[in-house]
């Protein structure tokens, strides 16, 4: 007897109603997620509108070229991410990095330069212990066969397992990363176009620290793709 796989009813992650076979999610749930519209060119930071610069880099220019960011960090996307990361719950991250990976591949058919690598931002040897699993790690490797782009895992390491990022203001987080990151073979970074891969930018500090690090190493281009981004505090 031959198995019908197109019988298998697919049901919405998030709403558990009935949804297309194939897709994760109902066309409204889909829909209705914060999807990033106005932003700002570098940066993503959410603004009134397109094609604007926001004025933290207008003053003082980012390292990193470009973030590539599909949502602002708002429900439900605060709460899938954070079920992911700190609940262990897979299945949410692989529907999110889904999701990302084809927001990535309509930018790269937009024009935006397709990286040599993919760079997941490494944790330090206790968080990893701790939480058991490096959740930019995971979603670079989802992402990987989709964009057809290699992970190159052992190239970043933390050396400094410094103190969380998610309690301190703009200025501690860029203090705290200081030394906290180190390259195993600069070689491989000579003249190559990197994309650091995390599931948060909230202040960017660490995008920033891993960026300076891999255009001091010789990157051509540091990209930065993430799950979600953050407003400014207060808006």
């Amino acid at each position: 007897m031959v198995y019908n796989w197109l019988k298998i009813e697919h049901n919405c992650q998030l709403c558990d109603e009935r949804c297309e076979t194939g897709q994760s999610l109902c066309s409204p749930c889909e829909t209705e997620l914060p999807w990033l519209g106005g932003q700002c060119s570098i940066c993503a930071l959410p603004l009134p509108a397109t094609g604007l610069t926001c004025g933290q880099c207008l003053k003082q220019p980012p390292t990193f070229d470009h973030v590539a960011v599909p949502w602002r960090f708002d429900f439900p996307v605060d709460s899938l991410i954070t079920r992911f990361k700190h609940q262990s719950r897979w299945p949410l991250g692989r529907l999110l990095a889904e999701h990302l990976g084809r927001h990535l591949q309509h930018a790269f058919d937009e024009g935006l330069p397709r990286p040599d690598t993919l760079l997941p931002v490494p944790l330090a040897r206790k968080r990893l212990r701790q939480r058991g699993f490096n959740q930019a790690q995971m979603l670079a490797h989802w992402l990987s066969p989709v964009l057809k782009i290699p992970v190159r895992n052992e190239l970043l390491q933390r050396i400094q397992d410094t103190q969380s990022q998610q309690q301190l203001d703009a200025a501690s987080r860029r203090r705290n990363l200081r030394q906290a990151f180190a390259l195993t073979d600069e070689r491989q970074l000579v003249g190559r176009h990197v994309a650091i891969i995390d599931d948060v930018l909230t202040t960017g500090a660490t995008a920033e620290a891993l960026a300076r690090l891999l255009k001091r190493a010789g990157a051509a281009r540091v990209d930065v793709y993430c799950l979600a981004r953050t407003p400014k505090p207060g808006e």
